[in-house]
């Protein structure tokens, strides 16, 4: 008996064709679709998103062009990050050229344009480098820078002229963190620190034009530039005692919140990884909660922060592909997948429904071999004669004892008496 359907080579070929090109999109896809994952899961992760960025992008001939780079424009704490983050990644660089990263950056280099740096951040209030932001934070924790940019620009403000409203905002909330520092012994250090690196930011124009227009807006609702407007007409800059305390009573403080947050942040990554590192943050960052990835970055990194912002920009501290491409990523290989099992347990079950079909059709055969075998026999027992019964041969024993020449004497036989029956008993017959 044959199958009704028998499973041909086709039925098996197509699944199994299947399966091949869904296993080759399954391994086109795969790494793709594990990234998106990983990026995903590590969106509130800025360290996690900076190694992800670095380690695409970074090996020796980076880090040899982006080194001497930074040596040829003067910028030996850039210099110095990338060798440290080479050195980190075990990233091979040359000795000669690490020699000329610690040449630039020695002790006597940087002694040799401190003073005229730390005097020029404090008059000018714009730093350029640790010194200058060390002669800017000193003026501005003594006040002296506050009072400085209070008084230029809110003159400016009072009299008509044109004044850099979010630097006189910032100086007011400067004298504001300056009473609170003092007041809590250092604690509000980092925001002071961080208000200033924001000042010469703005002043050197190395803020991202989304983050001023942030801190414009906190300043705007932070100060009360009503009552700061006459306060400031009343005052001169002969009398800096009422300029400063009319700067300082402007402030709502109960305001200040997010702009005294901000501003920590700020703090918090010069004092990690350097007032350089502060500034790129700025520019990068497009908010207050973009600056405190960069602080965590930069608590995790330290004196890598720069180099890793370089090299991987905004990527660095947020997922700069959207979640909704990386899902889909995710999607297709998931489908995929499926597809790719999918085809092989159908290539599967026709495989073994093929072997099964091929037992029984063997098994049909040879049972069938088998009858016609015996129909066959019983069919020429039939029709063959009878065989004839075997000739049997006897031969005569041979005489145990020679015969007798006369004849036996005839044997007598004496009949023996049968008892009579007793009387009047039955006779029998």
């Amino acid at each position: 008996m044959q199958d009704a359907s028998p499973m041909t080579g086709g039925r098996i070929a197509v699944p199994l064709a299947v399966a091949v090109a869904l296993a080759i999109a399954t391994l086109t896809l795969a790494p793709r679709a594990f990234e998106a994952g990983l990026l995903l899961s590590s969106r509130d992760d800025p360290v996690a998103l900076a190694d992800h960025a670095v380690a695409r992008s970074f090996d020796a001939t980076v880090a040899a062009r982006e080194i001497e780079d930074a040596l040829a424009a003067n910028d030996a704490d850039l210099a110095r990050s990338f060798l440290e983050l080479a050195r980190d990644r075990n990233v091979p660089v040359d000795a000669a050229l690490a020699a000329k990263v610690d040449t630039a950056n020695a002790a006597a280099a940087t002694a040799a344009r401190s003073v005229e740096s730390f005097t020029r951040g404090l008059i000018t209030g714009e730093p350029e480098d640790l010194s200058g932001l060390a002669g800017t934070a000193l003026g501005d924790l003594f006040v002296f820078g506050d009072i400085r940019d209070a008084v230029r620009e809110g003159t400016r403000f009072a009299t008509g002229q044109q004044a850099d409203e979010l630097i006189l905002g910032l100086a007011c909330v400067g004298l504001a963190i300056t009473a609170g520092t003092y007041a809590t012994l250092g604690a509000a250090v980092p925001a002071r620190v961080g208000m200033t690196v924001v000042k010469a930011a703005r002043k050197t124009g190395r803020i991202g034009g989304q983050m001023a227009a942030w801190i414009n807006r906190s300043v705007r609702e932070v100060i009360d530039w009503t009552s700061l407007t006459s306060a400031l007409r009343g005052a001169s800059i002969t009398q800096p005692a009422a300029a400063v305390r009319a700067a300082r009573e402007a402030v709502k403080v109960e305001k200040a919140q997010d702009l005294v947050r901000l501003v920590g942040d700020v703090g918090r990554v010069q004092t990690r990884a350097g007032t350089q590192a502060a500034l790129d943050g700025l520019k990068l960052a497009e908010g207050p909660r973009d600056m405190s990835r960069v602080a965590r970055l930069a608590a995790a990194k330290g004196g890598k922060t720069r180099a890793v912002l370089k090299l991987a920009g905004r990527g660095a501290i947020v997922l700069t592909v959207g979640a909704f491409n990386l899902a889909n990523w995710m999607l297709w290989a998931l489908v995929t997948a499926f597809g790719l099992v999918s085809a092989l347990k159908r290539m599967t079950e026709r495989s073994t429904e093929r072997y099964c079909a091929r037992r029984r059709r063997r098994r049909v055969r040879e049972q069938q071999a088998r009858e016609q075998a015996g129909r066959r026999e019983r069919e020429q027992g039939a029709i063959s004669p009878t065989a004839e019964a075997p000739t049997v041969i006897v031969f005569p024993a041979p005489a145990l004892a020679p015969e007798r020449s006369t004849p036996p004497e005839p044997i007598v036989r004496t009949p023996i008496p049968f008892p009579r029956a007793a009387s009047g008993g039955a006779r029998n017959s």
